[in-house]
């Protein structure tokens, strides 16, 4: 009989793919307008689907007083082999990691502010208070989102207003209809949608 196999600490990895990173570093200037900042969200999502890196969903996070990068994520979730890896999650983690804290709202740290090419999902809409995220700016809506067959989860009808409550400003449909291009090209492209059921659609 062959002993039975000893289990062993899971290794955890989100890693971007290998084009991001000189695209952030081509990237470090300020971006004071908010359609820029959006635009280059949605430049995210495009390469992410263009270079079949994986969903057509990117995010930035930025200085809110000097409107400078810090951070930028494409969605992962087939390439990481994690349902997480959403955008959002990416551009998020990296900020953290890239500035020496868990909680992007800690003393000391610039306020920062998330954009994103896709409304976020229930999960996403989930991690944006702990992240200690202050501002959101949105490209494209959830029901765009669902209308190429992504399930975007129970997501409160309110959700902006319960992030506002926290005390975290949100806009929506920036650069809305660029950001839909995107889907839309992915869709026809018969690009994969990672819902976690096969049979689950979004509606």
């Amino acid at each position: 009989m062959h002993p039975e196999p000893t289990l062993q600490p899971a290794q955890i990895s989100l890693h971007a793919p290998a084009w991001l990173a000189a695209w952030v570093n081509a990237h470090g200037d300020s971006y004071p307008d908010v359609a820029t900042r959006m635009r280059l969200c949605i430049e995210l999502s495009a390469l992410n689907v263009e270079h079949e890196t994986g969903g057509p969903f990117g995010a930035v996070v930025f200085d809110r007083a000097t409107f400078q990068l810090i951070s930028a994520g494409v969605n992962r979730v087939e390439s990481c082999s994690a349902s997480i890896a959403h955008a959002e999650i990416m551009a998020i983690t990296a900020a953290q990691q890239q500035l020496g804290s868990f909680d992007l709202s800690a003393t000391g740290l610039p306020e920062c502010e998330l954009a994103t090419s896709c409304e976020p999902c229930a999960m996403c809409f989930g991690a944006i208070p702990w992240s200690g995220i202050r501002h959101l700016v949105c490209a494209a809506g959830d029901a765009d989102a669902r209308r190429i067959g992504f399930d975007e989860g129970p997501k409160l009808s309110d959700w902006n207003k319960a992030l506002m409550q926290r005390g975290i400003s949100v806009a929506t449909d920036v650069c809305r209809d660029e950001a839909v291009l995107v889907l839309q090209r992915y869709a026809t492209k018969n690009g994969l949608i990672y819902n976690g059921r096969a049979d689950l659609k979004g509606d």
